[in-house]
């Protein structure tokens, strides 16, 4: 999907929005103004645009108004630092799909674009008798419950190995190995980290825990079947 990030402030969109997107494998276009916006959109359309609500040359209400006119298929999420409640009605109102306050976290807006490009793709929402398994993209974790969390791409990584050997023990050497080219400059403390938060995010996104269960010493077992 075609996604535009429209965020007037640099160091904000290109030091921490663009490659923290990237980092849950979004490839974004980054622009400043809505003039730039305009211009990119005469030569190819966008699927989700990111808009900021304070621009340098235009309101974001009235651009996303006139976004969700002129293409009413298009994802549309709103970034701003006005969180109070009128102003999320009115830029719900005004068409936006997603109203994010500011300061952003990057795993919520990643969460956030997932769900808005599997709703315009039309893809059906992952039945709740399933087990835990990654989506059509692999870029989500889907729990049996119906609940996904958004992962990054070492997480990616990691679940991925895990599921090839659901059920099975997987050692750390080989977890270490899906994350990296250059095992031996490795921490392996990096691993049991990683774990952690992936862990503390699921729980939190999903509302269960994910069945990993670590062999001390050896590696670990993802259990549940698909």
């Amino acid at each position: 999907m075609r996604i535009a990030l429209l965020e007037d402030d640099a160091v904000l969109r290109d030091r921490i929005l663009l490659p923290g997107l990237a980092n849950f494998g979004f490839a974004m276009v980054g622009m400043e103004t809505a003039a730039e916006l305009r211009r990119h959109m005469q030569v190819s359309a966008f699927d989700i645009v990111v808009l900021d609500v304070g621009l340098p040359d235009a309101d974001g209400f009235c651009v996303a108004r006139e976004l969700r006119d002129e293409s009413p298929t298009m994802g549309i999420v709103m970034l701003t630092g006005r969180g109070e409640t009128p102003d999320r009605v009115r830029g719900l109102s005004q068409g936006a799909d997603a109203y994010l306050a500011k300061p952003i976290e990057i795993d919520l807006l990643a969460a956030t674009l997932h769900s808005l490009a599997r709703r315009l793709r039309g893809t059906p929402p992952p039945p709740p008798a399933k087990g835990w398994h990654l989506d059509e993209n692999g870029w989500c974790l889907v729990a049996p419950n119906g609940g996904t969390v958004a992962l990054t791409k070492a997480e990616r990584r990691l679940v991925e190995r895990l599921t090839l050997s659901r059920g099975q023990l997987v050692a750390r050497d080989a977890l270490i190995a899906a994350l990296t080219s250059n095992v031996y400059d490795f921490d392996p403390h990096r691993l049991d980290s990683l774990i952690y938060r992936l862990r503390r995010k699921v729980v939190d996104s999903c509302g269960e825990a994910f069945p990993l269960q670590a062999v001390h010493g050896e590696g670990y077992v993802l259990n549940g079947a698909r």
